[in-house]
């Protein structure tokens, strides 16, 4: 076996009802939180309303940013810093999705750094101690980004999608609560649970990866296989909804651990050129050429995975294994509702271009077994405009 290192160190607070304790939780580091949520006019403000109640009625002074949007900009952070810092935040709490969580630490880098967040991306030596400490609240199940490093960030004017990628913005604490994921939509629950079996799947292909995030990562996918079908027929199956709060977060740490590989570094710049199009379905778009491309490079761990997808293949030998398991896949994006081309979501073949430009934008690429050039991704991307 090779050396290796594995820091996971975020405290989670998984179970449903354990959104209660969120005062008790922030109150370890101060009386002054900044809560990092979406819009109040949208489907999640009771929620959002609910924890500042539960916070203030804890002793907690709250300010609420609600201005987070997709794809969260260095123009929304900048604001959501300022009120940081004019309200003298001592704790962020970011509740939502992967963009709120993103979100909300960027602001916690910001409020404490000069420049902006955007000067503490991956490209540089990234923030100091000083980050404000952050808690996290998930009420998606697929980005893992309540224990994670990352906080993926555009800047508009650039079309450049970058991450701060440190691990002085790890949230401190993760409530990890499947009973806040309930009201996902059939669509986000989709897009969000494949983005959890592709952060595992990812974390175990990469080059990086290590025995422990290889046991969390197969685990991880044997739960996809099982409980995402369930939670998309039924969304108040809440042990369905449990599992993949799970998944998701299995997916952090194996993410922050192994990190992610071409499809992921892949799928940010389309989100930087495309706002328009969830992270989720970049991946869905992507995923079908991608494995065709990468599978002869990693055939013992596709064949490990396409006999999770598809138990008939334990009687296959590894080769015609793997190469089933990107059929396997494929069957997998049908039964969710994802089988998509960048066609169905209004990406150009000139914005494909410009994508590909930029596909080493991002270091994700060189963690796959096969690693891609420009000109291989274009055609990976070109391939993946029309789906049949």
């Amino acid at each position: 076996m090779n050396g290796f290192n594995h820091f996971s160190p975020t405290e989670i607070v998984f179970g449903c009802g354990r959104i209660n304790e969120i005062a008790q939780l922030a109150a370890r580091y101060g009386s002054r939180a900044l809560l990092v949520t979406e819009s109040m006019e949208g489907p999640l403000a009771p929620t959002f309303a609910r924890i500042k109640s539960l916070l203030e009625d804890g002793n907690i002074q709250v300010e609420q940013f609600d201005g987070v949007i997709p794809n969260p900009t260095t123009d929304v952070v900048t604001r959501g810093a300022d009120m940081a810092k004019d309200f003298g935040a001592q704790v962020v709490i970011g509740v939502g999705g992967g963009s709120s969580m993103d979100t909300a630490k960027a602001i916690a880098v910001e409020a404490t750094h000069p420049g902006t967040a955007w000067d503490y991306n991956c490209h540089t030596d990234g923030p100091s101690e000083r980050t404000l400490p952050i808690i996290a609240v998930g009420t998606t199940a697929g980005t893992g980004s309540q224990a994670t490093q990352c906080a993926v960030i555009t800047k508009t004017a650039d079309k450049d999608k970058s991450a701060i990628w440190h691990r002085n913005i790890f949230p401190r604490i993760a409530v990890v609560d499947p009973e806040l994921t309930a009201t996902m939509p059939k669509s986000v629950t989709a897009q969000t649970g494949f983005d959890a079996f592709c952060h595992n799947f990812e974390a175990y292909l990469s080059v990086n990866t290590n025995p422990l995030v290889e046991v969390m990562a197969l685990d991880a996918i044997r739960r996809v296989v099982e409980y995402l079908p369930r939670a998309l027929a039924d969304g108040s199956d809440m042990e369905a909804r449990a599992q993949m709060s799970w998944v998701d977060t299995l997916g952090g740490f194996t993410n922050s651990n192994a990190g992610v590989t071409l499809p992921h570094g892949l799928g940010m710049q389309v989100g930087g050129h495309c706002p328009n199009v969830t992270h989720g379905q970049a991946l869905a778009a992507i995923y079908p050429e991608f494995t065709r491309y990468t599978y002869p490079s990693a055939v013992g761990k596709f064949a490990a995975v396409g006999r999770i997808f598809n138990p008939a293949l334990e009687d296959e030998d590894d080769d015609t294994a793997a190469e089933k398991a990107c059929v396997a896949i494929d069957g997998f994006l049908k039964q969710i509702g994802l089988w998509i081309g960048f066609k169905d979501l209004n990406v150009t073949k000139e914005d494909i271009r410009e994508i590909a430009d930029c596909g080493q934008v991002l270091g994700d690429y060189l963690n796959n077994p096969r690693v891609a050039g420009i000109d291989e991704m274009y055609e990976i991307l070109m391939a993946c405009y029309e789906r049949k």
